[in-house]
């Protein structure tokens, strides 16, 4: 009897069955016998496990549902060099490159990234087509939600990636607002359907979504996945958010990753990973914490730590990274070329770190900017970064101002901070107009930590 289920075993169970464990077989055939040992077979443990494709050069997975060769490593197209305030092409041009170049091939934009889409369709169109997947995003979070403004968008995104198709298409930002908002913005408006449709016409050759708040949201779209057959599903991971993620404050108390990514194993629909240093946060840890890594592997940076640990996660398809640095770049491709993966005792080690960071009072910026620009020059994501690395090596106490040296300290961060922000972008300039709340993905009180800002720089 033909019916949705039987469809859905179809789609999500014989082509991961038949297709999952025919890549895992030949990339085996690749591989040396050590190599297995050393990384594990995940994929014929777990049909959502991607496989590990060789021994060499970067490391790929294997999307279950389409066999797409996958490199574990992915470039997020979100934060472009700039010159002039403009995207930088050359840049831009000379980064892809080398990335495609070693072995990268998955590239995510959006076309709430400004003229990213533009940029990056730019960079890639000089390329095969075959050497690139590329995501973009239904970023209707605001404006018009209508099923005509989305079929424009989706449109727009593929005039302006200069492809046919899209590769991995995603319902953009999904939970901040609960089921109220998404019923709008997708079901009510019939959009998901058009996507789905698109789906089928190989317009869009794997659909997910992008999870960024109320869990509620996230859990409905997994429990109806037998309707809509999900792809993969791109969320924010990293061993903070592991089993802290409310540490974060806002939208992340409603559930650590480990709840994300479990759920997302058990009905074997591949993770994409957003923020895997927590908005830079774990590029660069208190001092403290940077001697506990180093006595274990002195030459590995704090990023390729993290880097790692991700990484090492099986189920996870890519890692996200936005790298406009080349030196970023060609540190991030080396870690995963081919990724060692973390051995129990270093899990164990970042774990404790993370139990540890979890105290540390700094401010929850992944710098995402989607709160800028401020309509009074303030640079947001600027001022909580100075805070933040200010708490990070022990410049600020703290904030106790009872401790004994907390004016001197106080005093010391003011004039230092002065020096690293043009007058008008720095927190004194706030007028707290609420404009940038809404916009905070992490849902940041972003005027009252303005205001605890400017009352260390008034600290007398």
């Amino acid at each position: 009897m033909e019916g949705k289920d039987n469809k859905h075993m179809n789609r999500r169970e014989f082509l991961t069955r038949m297709g999952a464990s025919s890549a895992a077989a030949m990339a085996m055939m690749t591989m040396k016998p050590l190599d297995l040992l050393a990384k594990g077979n995940n994929a014929l443990a777990h049909p959502a496990t991607p496989a590990l494709a060789q021994a060499e050069g970067m490391t790929y997975r294997i999307t279950p549902h389409t066999g797409d060769r996958v490199s574990l490593m992915g470039f997020g197209m979100m934060r472009l060099p700039r010159k002039d305030r403009a995207i930088d092409q050359d840049r831009v041009n000379e980064l892809v490159d080398y990335a495609i170049e070693h072995g990268l091939n998955y590239f995510d934009t959006a076309p709430a990234y400004g003229d990213s889409e533009v940029a990056t369709g730019i960079a890639l169109k000089r390329h095969p087509r075959d050497k690139f997947f590329v995501a973009t995003k239904m970023s209707n979070q605001g404006g018009d939600r209508s099923l005509e403004a989305g079929k424009a968008m989706f449109e727009r995104s593929l005039e302006r990636l200069q492809v046919d198709y899209v590769d991995y298409y995603l319902l953009h930002s999904i939970g901040q607002s609960g089921m109220k908002d998404f019923n709008p913005r997708f079901i009510d408006n019939g959009l998901l359907d058009y996507l789905l449709e698109e789906r089928k016409k190989g317009r869009i050759r794997n659909l997910g979504f992008s999870y960024h708040g109320n869990v509620e949201v996230f859990d409905w779209l997994l429990d109806h996945d037998d309707e809509y057959e999900w792809d993969f599903c791109q969320i924010e991971m990293n061993y903070i958010d592991w089993r802290h993620a409310s540490m974060g404050g806002g939208w992340k108390r409603d559930a650590d990753a480990e709840y994300l990514y479990n759920k997302l194993n058990r009905l074997n629909i591949p993770a994409v990973i957003m923020e895997p240093l927590l908005g830079g946060k774990l590029g660069d840890l208190p001092k403290e914490m940077k001697e506990q890594l180093r006595a274990v592997r002195p030459d590995d940076s704090d990023a390729r730590w993290a880097f790692r640990w991700v990484g090492s996660r099986p189920g996870v398809l890519t890692v996200l990274s936005g790298m406009n640095r080349m030196e970023h770049l060609k540190e991030n491709i080396e870690t995963f070329s081919p990724l060692e993966p973390c051995s129990q005792a270093e899990d164990d080690l970042l774990a404790s770190i993370a139990n540890q960071m979890s105290g540390y009072p700094t401010i929850p910026c992944t710098a995402c900017e989607y709160c800028m620009p401020c309509p009074f020059g303030v640079n947001i994501p600027g001022n909580f970064a100075i805070y933040n690395k200010a708490v990070n090596e022990h410049v600020l106490p703290l904030p106790e101002k009872s401790a004994a040296d907390y004016k001197k300290r106080a005093k010391d961060f003011a004039k230092e901070y002065r020096k690293q922000l043009p007058k008008k972008a720095l927190a004194t300039s706030c007028t707290e107009c609420e404009q940038c709340l809404s916009k905070c993905p992490q849902q940041i009180r972003i005027p009252n930590q303005m205001q605890r800002l400017v009352e260390l720089l008034d600290a007398k």
